[in-house]
């Protein structure tokens, strides 16, 4: 236990969740930031997906402190997340980062902070920079289009563009702060989905709900990106486009399923050509073959999504326009 002012002493309990594989070389930073935090966590915790590096010996090597789960298998993502959501059923809020992330000192201080001033909040984003890139964003809370696709906010523009407090859609599962009671309340991450959009898909879900998400420019974290996976793969590939179908079927309410379901269909007849011409169609078409076998579970899953609807649609229409201007601006930029 790395115990502190996030243990309850002058706020809520906080616990962070760091899901590895194979990031040897980035991990024992990460967890460093974590550990020198200002503000400290109530717990942390490591699950390795069976990596065959050697990050998971250095971890329990340099930080006795640090809780490491060496899972048998690799599960995924979202099933590692879940189990340590479920661990840690003595925090009220959950972090999320990833293994090739670095927080600054004060990141949890500040999600806290926002926290506590927001509690009308259900998550909230960080202003993620590119570790490689000095002052260049990677994501400023994620984007969701109302066509069934999503993206990082502001990517790639300076972090100077991006110091305003703002409504987001939802945050990055890079480093995002959630209220663990939401988390629960939505069953946690989809684990179906693996890996990749299943951070997107929670967003929509806890949208749908009623929840909503700030963005916190000043919780501030340099991400590498693809380190455990080797960046825009084969393996990437193929779950973000087989995952956002899967988004898509499951959580967009009626009112934007029917209306958009003509440009998502289109919109994946242009990532076929678009990725195929990069060399990538045998895998957008495994991806899309696979989403659609998928499909029978993905919308018996959509009863319950609906079910759980208690959003005001003004506020949840307001959050997929700005969708809409976000992809438009940056077209035309």
């Amino acid at each position: 236990m790395v115990a502190g002012a996030g243990a309850g002493e002058n706020g809520p309990t906080v616990g962070v969740i760091i899901v590895n594989f194979n990031a040897e070389g980035f991990l024992l930073d990460a967890v460093e930031s974590i550990v020198g935090q200002s503000l400290p966590p109530h717990r942390i915790v490591v699950l390795d997906n069976a990596s065959t590096d050697r990050s998971a010996a250095a971890i329990s090597a340099t930080f006795p402190g640090v809780t490491l789960i060496r899972l048998d298998e690799n599960i995924g993502f979202a099933a590692a997340n879940n189990i340590g959501i479920a661990m840690l059923d003595d925090c009220e809020l959950i972090a999320l980062l990833n293994p090739d992330a670095i927080a600054d000192p004060d990141w949890l201080a500040e999600l806290v902070t926002a926290a506590d001033e927001h509690p009308e909040m259900a998550g909230f984003a960080s202003m993620i920079e590119r570790a490689r890139d000095a002052g260049v964003l990677d994501s400023a809370g994620d984007v969701y289009h109302v066509y069934g696709t999503a993206w990082p906010g502001r990517h790639g523009a300076p972090t100077r563009t991006a110091e305003v407090e703002e409504a987001v859609f939802g945050p990055s599962a890079a480093a995002a702060l959630y209220y663990r009671s939401w988390l629960v309340r939505l069953g946690g991450f989809d684990e179906s989905f693996f890996c990749y959009f299943e951070d997107v898909d929670l967003n929509l879900r806890l949208q749908v709900a009623g929840g909503r998400c700030l963005y916190v420019p000043s919780a501030r974290i340099r991400h590498v990106g693809g380190a455990s996976t080797g960046g825009l793969s084969a393996f990437t590939i193929y779950h973000s486009q087989r995952n956002l179908v899967w988004t898509f079927v499951k959580s967009a309410p009626p009112h934007i399923f029917w209306r958009y379901l003509p440009m998502h269909l289109l919109l994946n007849a242009g990532s076929i050509v678009s990725y195929g011409v990069r060399g990538h169609l045998k895998t957008l078409l495994r991806a899309k073959r696979d989403a659609i076998r998928g499909l029978p579970p993905v919308v018996h899953a959509r009863r319950s999504v609906m079910a759980s609807r208690g959003f005001e649609r003004a506020t949840f229409d307001g959050v997929m326009r700005r969708g809409a201007r976000t992809l438009l601006s940056e077209t035309r930029s």
